[in-house]
């Protein structure tokens, strides 16, 4: 498998982006999993969904706001209702969706702002059973991904049997087409040189916060669609791993892990990094040693026929880096397929993956993380690599390096030359564990 990255921009000289065939492919994807089916139609809220099914987009504001719907009939055409102007636009520059027919104006309740008596779930429900109606699918269930309480009773109220249907949506997703491993890749590109610009910049009396502003600026002035978060954590905050950024100024000697996770044209990254600051503390060096080997073995055994029990068997339980069970401990030692969202099929858990393993396929792309906690009962490492399952293996897109620790900021000499990169934190000479380092 060929995976290639690209400019931004399209060109008159080189092929790159297909956006026409991405969008082809993965309406037929969708569309064929609805034929596997035991539904009529798809009916979708989620923002994801919404672009895999019809290729628009309308920003990150409304992501949080389930007030954009489209559904998916067998044998037809997807439809969708969207807010307000963003109708009349798609049906001026989305031509896939044959102008006013299949694009038109249409918003659901606003998780429940409009006032309930104003019938905005039954205006909902009825446009949806309109064009079950118009293919003679209205006695076939209907599969719904994500649904408000007040527009699930309206559909049901239209007659219509409304079942799960985020399945067959994750299904179409879980293997990515040659477009969609090319804009992951690119995602990810970006992500290194957000890195790049990270570890120079890191370094004691900068702010977690700081960084997150660099990353996010980074990444915009390079085409970014969406920062959706930046993991910034230092210091004592590294384990527990708090999974939220704060202000806490960096210090010498500190830990510190980020996870970066953006959109470019709606594909997502997940992509952790680890270093330490001035120095690290041989604790902290080993501690990043078992992180990466239970890593790289899991890496090595990537490849189609493989399982997601096979890959996390190979990481430790939870009791053995100090959590009671696997819910305490989950998403620590993780991996889960990355596209138009961050979290995608297959899922790799403890919590669930040797009971109910997932069989790797070519075409897969998806993220391992690995966290181990050092003894000094605050620093940990955390490392993350994306890869996509080629035909015999794997290849990572996660470029930046991860392969040792690194040792970011000002190197500083004594007099008796550069300051040792390993050494134990001052602050600890006095405690037994420092004296005897």
């Amino acid at each position: 498998m060929a995976i290639r990255t690209f400019g931004t921009n399209a060109v008159d000289w080189e092929e790159r982006i297909d956006l026409d065939r991405l969008r082809r492919e993965r309406l037929a994807r969708l569309k064929a999993q609805l034929d596997a089916s035991e539904f009529g139609a798809l009916l979708t809220f989620d923002f994801a969904n919404i672009r895999y099914l019809t290729s628009t987009h309308i920003g990150t504001w409304a992501m949080d706001k389930l007030i954009r719907f489209a559904v998916l009939p067998r044998g037809g055409e997807p439809v969708i209702w969207d807010f307000g102007s963003a109708a009349r636009h798609h049906q001026l520059y989305n031509p896939w969706l044959d102008g006013a027919e299949r694009a038109r104006a249409g918003i659901s309740t606003l998780r429940g702002a409009f006032h309930p008596d104003a019938g905005i779930a039954a205006d909902v429900a009825g446009k949806v059973a309109a064009v079950l109606r118009e293919h003679g699918l209205a006695d076939q269930p209907i599969g719904v991904d994500i649904v408000e309480m007040p527009v699930l009773a309206a559909l049901q109220a239209e007659g219509l049997t409304v079942l799960d249907g985020q399945q067959v949506f994750l299904e179409a997703r879980r293997i990515k087409t040659r477009d969609e491993i090319s804009l992951l890749a690119q995602a990810c590109a970006m992500v290194d040189a957000a890195y790049e610009e990270l570890y120079e910049f890191l370094r004691p009396g900068v702010r977690e916060n700081e960084c997150v502003g660099l990353v996010s600026k980074v990444l915009y002035d390079l085409g970014s669609e969406y920062v959706e978060g930046v993991n910034a954590i230092s210091g004592e905050r590294c384990a527990p791993h708090p999974h939220v950024y704060s202000d806490r100024l960096i210090r010498p000697g500190d830990p510190a892990f980020f996870d970066i996770l953006h959109s470019h044209m709606g594909y997502r990254t997940c992509y952790y990094r680890c270093f330490a600051v001035g120095s690290a503390s041989r604790g902290m060096r080993d501690a990043y040693i078992r992180c990466r080997e239970y890593m790289d073995q899991a890496i090595a055994l990537v490849k189609p026929g493989t399982t997601t029990a096979d890959i996390v068997s190979l990481w430790p339980r939870a009791e053995e880096f100090g959590f009671p069970d696997e819910m305490a401990a989950f998403a620590l030692q993780y991996g889960h397929g990355v596209g138009l969202s961050i979290w995608e099929k297959p899922v790799f858990s403890r919590l669930v993956s040797l009971d109910h393993p997932e069989v790797l396929e070519e075409g897969m792309v998806f993220a391992l993380e690995t966290y181990w906690p050092a003894g000094d009962g605050y620093s940990a490492a955390r490392i993350e690599e994306e890869v996509v399952v080629t035909a015999d293996g794997c290849e990572v897109i996660t470029k930046f390096p991860a392969e040792k620790l690194l040792i970011a900021g000002r190197r500083y000499w004594t007099v008796d030359g550069p300051l040792p990169s390993e050494r134990e934190a001052q602050s600890h000479l006095n405690t037994k564990n420092g004296a005897s380092r």
